[in-house]
């Protein structure tokens, strides 16, 4: 049987694959790149702000008490999403979905970097070759669209320098978001999850609809015109919160990712199937290579 935090790693993964299906569908001319992350958030808001509040009442429990570092994680972890998340919008126009989602992965790879470097997190030499591995699949993925060739074309190009900088601000969120959860004054993993989605949601659709306001006017009322679609996007992305959350407050953030990699499965199903794009036997090799060095740097490391 198993354990709880992987069942929700595999459906947060799901629920992350078809709200990026909604979102590229919405930021293919109905929405800005901004437009379409902001309504991922605004969306899911009051849905978990609804799903916190029925719960507390279902249990017969108040609000729990949140520590004085939790608002410190939820902004520093909202912020990191929203720009990972218009990364990945980005990077859409620039490659197709399943290589899209699989730049995204990256994130565990720079995790154990990171942690590395800012904290002395011992890296066996079984990693370093997993890591190794990881850097070849991005190489083969990172090929420009024009097909033209070289180091420099290969290392430097639009595509790859997206998706390193979303997966980078995914792996901030991801710890950030672990720091929340864990601040909040309850034994409940569901409900110290929900009150950090509702949190995280909240500040990141009030921050971004300021910003929207300011830099891209009109922007709004074209997220409200898309609302037949948008909710949907909301609706998935909240559900796809509560099993990451869930499954941080149970487990260490490092193996959430690891069987999060099944989403580059699902991405592939998605990208063939609803978008009619071609995968070639090169970025299947690229995928195939990034994933085992994500599964074997979590198993080695």
């Amino acid at each position: 049987m198993l354990e709880p935090w992987i069942f929700l790693s595999i459906m947060a993964a799901l629920f992350q694959t078809l709200r990026f299906m909604l979102q590229k569908s919405l930021s293919m001319g109905t929405l800005s790149a901004l437009g379409a992350t902001f309504a991922r958030f605004a969306y899911a808001a009051p849905l978990a702000a609804c799903t916190v509040l029925a719960y507390t009442l279902w249990v017969g429990d108040g609000l729990p008490d949140v520590g004085p570092r939790f608002w410190g994680y939820v902004f520093v972890g909202g912020l990191a999403q929203i720009l990972a998340t218009w990364c990945v919008v980005l990077l859409f126009a620039e490659r197709n979905f399943a290589v899209g989602i699989t730049f995204k992965k990256t994130e565990v790879i720079q995790t154990a970097l990171v942690g590395f470097i800012l904290l002395g997190d011992h890296i066996s030499a079984a990693a370093f070759l997993a890591i190794f591995l990881g850097l070849i699949g991005v190489l083969v993925l990172s090929d420009p669209p024009d097909g033209a060739t070289g180091w420099t074309r290969r290392f430097f190009n639009r595509a790859a320098g997206l998706g390193l900088v979303s997966g980078a601000f995914f792996a901030i969120s991801a710890v950030t978001y672990r720091g929340a959860t864990l601040e909040v004054a309850s034994d409940d993993a569901f409900l110290r999850a929900m009150v950090s989605v509702a949190a995280v949601t909240a500040s990141q659709s009030i921050g971004m609809s300021l910003y929207l306001r300011w830099r891209e006017p009109g922007e709004l009322s074209r997220v409200w015109a898309a609302r037949s679609k948008a909710i949907w996007m909301g609706f998935m992305s909240m559900l796809g919160s509560i099993g990451w959350f869930t499954a941080f407050t149970l487990q260490n953030a490092a193996y959430v990712f690891a069987v999060g990699q099944v989403e580059v499965i699902f991405s592939i199903m998605a990208s063939v199937l609803f978008f009619k794009e071609k995968i070639t036997a090169r970025e299947v090799f690229g995928m195939a290579l990034l994933s085992a060095s994500i599964i074997a740097l979590v198993i080695l490391g």
